[in-house]
């Protein structure tokens, strides 16, 4: 059985014991309405900065393409708000990576004689009143009177440009060379008269490993036949050529056509990742009638997609705000092959597979929020995204870590893959066959190391985190000690991941594996050293040596051994076992004062924007020498729940309407990098107030909601809807009780089938801290 044809079933159970249809009705005729269309409310430009590092342009959901403008090359994003010129438009973007990467074939409309290959030489002036920008189109007049249009499919990208009238020549050039990430090889041929093709590899993300390479192909076809043309590589244009090789820097082609025979120029690019011939498939069969009608397609696709959680009530700045988010958790992993479904491997070989095969998986950072929300919203594409990490398993050999195209970066620590999988395992969505090998191939990855690490460097603390328990630290050169070099932190990422692991191979019947995997759900206690003090607190967990040593500077503000953080940060890092996290703090009761200290809750409770804006971390990159809450990046991110052990739940509504004021509908409104929608569907979650603190849990935490109504219509099955009658951001709001369809819910947390079932949850909010949701404790991953 298809691993679908489960996920379809399951919802379907859901959806009879969920709301009745009258029940839904009756709740839309009550207060705020849902946004007739929620696509009108994105805006696109939210994060496009140094933070955020975002992309304005057009795209489709998981789509191949990301057609955006650059203004800048070799630095994060592309596109930085900030900057006035032009250098063209590109066809690949991962939204808010800290690295550069991606910006393959840059397309630019000029006008009068080709003179340069130098986008610095024929980049165009703009400003932003000249922007247009909306959920699958992104306009823009330069300047220079050239209006430059864009638009998408799934796997090709819609140009129109209008010229301005009187031009002495107006010009496309394709730059295929030189992109805002690192380009090894590449060529570009003009065929016939209307048509461009070429392909480049890229790769070297991050710089980690420096060998992960992928390839991309286009296929160009223009709406008008060229009156010139030319090629060239680096500086040497040569007028007429029709083929050219990547030199040290560029390679490209100029088409020219002729003024007098119209103003306006149109072309329709497919891309591939596995040939030229398959960017040509992808072109020919997602070919839209014409521009406009592209444009609204990817608008209708995206209201369709907003509307699948949509929500009513809250000021427009907080439905733009959260349409913004959702549309930004919606845009990786990306659909990586052709319409036939032939997909490059890991191997670099072209294989089919039955099902869209995906890639562009940031794991270390969407296995915190961003998979989760897939799987709610998408359960048949997250049923799809886990069978091809299958398929990278069968192809390459290990499961990835933080997959680029067909290559692996090993870019950041611990074991991702691992929760998420076990996620989407606990929800339903594999069957039998499919969760087995997956399985398999993740019982190899947390028990050995690649033997050739040339491609995958795997969980290479596995040598000594199976013998002890812990990572022995060593700072050793190159990236076959990655996780070494960041033993703290891994330590507890691997612990996380075997005991979520342990669930899944108790489901499947492996008694033995899960025995071995539960016993490591505590292993993030090898690691404490109770001598250590900072801010009044006692116990914090150290990097170790293989001998046991402690390393480094053992003040916990420091981050010696853990990754884009600091101890203070990391222990909350062990949400598999809250009680037994806490016991090694001293009891619940000194946990909730450390959390009291780590968000500076007493100025939360009067003052929230100033709590976020003062007392927390600040900076996307501000990793290091802190003791507070960084709400701008990954490992702490699930903090504000861990109060629903504490019996303070309220206290995690709190906190998340101060984390709110950090979140703006501007440009500059986002705290930090998104990371292929990581904190979008963090904040997506905290203002619906429901989250998996637990990866791999599929156990949802409730919080006071954000908004009046929140209605989540998964792609099958019945609607669950979340009311919760005068919710205001603005305010400090706790719940004060929860109804759903079987009854009054006293705890802080539902199953993910319960929460598939409960039809409408009535969320009664008070102004004041409650008791509610104190009576008992969510449970741990693994019980002892």
């Amino acid at each position: 059985m298809r691993a679908r044809k489960r996920v379809f079933a399951a919802l379907a159970i859901a959806g009879l014991l969920g709301a009745t249809t009258t029940g839904t009705a009756a709740a839309h005729d009550r207060g705020p309405r849902f946004a007739a269309d929620p696509a009108k409310l994105v805006d696109t430009s939210i994060g496009n900065n140094g933070d955020g590092t975002t992309f304005p342009g057009a795209t489709t959901p998981f789509g191949l393409v990301q057609l955006s403008p650059d203004t800048q090359l070799k630095k994060y994003a592309s596109y930085d708000y900030a900057q006035d010129t032009v250098l063209g438009f590109s066809h690949t973007h991962l939204s808010g990576v800290g690295c550069q990467t991606m910006g393959n074939f840059r397309f630019m409309p000029t006008t009068g004689a080709v003179t340069s290959s130098d986008p610095a030489q024929y980049g165009a002036k703009f400003s932003h009143a000249g922007e247009t920008r909306e959920p699958g189109y992104y306009g823009v007049k330069l300047d220079n009177g050239i209006q430059a249009e864009l638009s998408a499919t799934q796997r090709t990208g819609q140009h129109r440009y209008t010229f301005p009238a009187g031009s002495a020549s107006e010009n496309v050039l394709i730059e295929v060379g030189e992109s805002n990430g690192y380009t090894y090889a590449g060529d570009v041929h003009v065929v016939g008269q209307d048509t461009v093709e070429g392909w480049l590899q890229g790769g070297n993300f991050c710089g980690e490993t420096q060998k992960e390479r992928y390839r991309v192909y286009f296929s160009a076809k223009f709406d008008r036949t060229f009156s010139a043309f030319g090629t060239w590589t680096d500086g040497k244009l040569t007028p007429n050529r029709r083929d050219a090789s990547l030199g040290s820097k560029r390679t490209g082609a100029w088409l020219t056509f002729d003024p007098a025979k119209g103003n306006q120029v149109g072309a329709s690019v497919g891309l591939s990742y596995t040939s030229v011939d398959g960017a040509r498939l992808n072109r020919r069969a997602e070919q839209p009638r014409s521009f406009d009608r592209a444009r609204s397609a990817a608008h209708r696709t995206w209201t369709d997609e907003l509307n699948r959680m949509r929500v009513a009530g809250g000021t427009t700045a907080d439905q733009r705000t959260y349409y913004s988010a959702l549309y930004r958790s919606l845009l990786h992993p990306s659909v990586g092959s052709d319409v036939d479904n032939r997909y490059r491997g890991f191997d670099d070989r072209v294989h089919r597979s039955d099902a869209p095969y995906y890639q562009m998986f940031s794991l270390w950072d969407t296995y915190r929020s961003q998979n989760q929300l897939v799987a709610l919203l998408h359960p048949d594409k997250a049923a799809d995204m886990a069978e091809s990490v299958l398929r990278i398993h069968s192809d390459g050999g290990w499961v990835p870590r933080w997959a680029l195209g067909g290559g692996e970066t090993n870019v950041m620590s611990g074991d991702p893959v691992t929760p998420w999988i076990v996620d989407d395992y606990r929800r339903g969505l594999l069957d039998d066959r499919t969760a087995r090998k997956l399985f398999d191939a993740l019982w190899k990855n947390v028990n050995e190391v690649p033997a050739d690490q040339s491609i995958f460097r795997g969980r290479d603390g596995n040598p000594t985190y199976v013998r002890n328990g812990w990572i022995g630290y060593q700072d050793r050169p190159g990236y076959t000690f990655g996780d070494s070099r960041q033993a703290g932190s891994a330590t507890l990422e691997y612990s996380l991941a075997d005991c979520a692991l342990s669930t899944m191979a108790s489901g499947l019947g492996y008694r033995d594996q899960a025995d071995t995997l539960a016993r490591r759900c505590d292993n993030f206690t090898k690691l404490w050293d109770p001598s250590i003090q900072s801010h009044g607190f006692t116990g914090f967990p150290r990097t170790r040596a293989a001998d046991g040593t402690g390393v480094g500077d053992p003040d916990p503000a420091q981050s010696t051994g853990f990754h884009e953080g600091t101890p203070w940060q990391y222990q909350w890092l062990a949400q598999q076992d809250p009680q037994r996290l806490f016991a090694q703090m001293g009891g619940a009761g000194q946990a909730e004062k450390r959390l009291d200290t780590f968000f500076d809750t007493p100025l939360v409770l009067t003052d929230p924007a100033k709590a976020a804006a003062d007392s927390w971390v600040h900076g996307a990159y501000d990793y290091h020498n802190n003791f507070a809450f960084n709400p701008n990046n990954e490992p702490d991110l699930h903090a504000p729940w861990m109060y629903a052990w504490t019996g303070a739940p309220w206290k995690t509504s709190a906190v998340l309407r101060a984390a709110r004021t950090l979140f703006t509908d501007t440009p500059y409104g986002m705290p930090g990098n998104d990371d292929l929608g990581t904190i979008s569907s963090w904040l997506v979650f905290s203002m619906a107030g429901v989250f998996e603190a637990q990866p791999g849990s599929g156990t949802y935490l409730l919080s006071a909601p954000m908004f009046e109504k929140v209605e989540i219509r998964p792609s099958r099955g019945r609607p669950v809807s979340i009311e919760a009658p005068g919710a205001d951001a603005s305010k400090l709001q706790y719940v004060s009780g929860v109804d759903t369809c079987r009854g009054e819910l006293r705890r802080s947390w539902l199953s993910n089938e319960d929460f598939l079932h409960a039809g409408t949850v009535h969320v009664r909010l008070a102004d004041r801290p409650t008791a509610w949701g104190t009576q008992s404790a969510p449970p741990a991953l693994v019980r002892s």
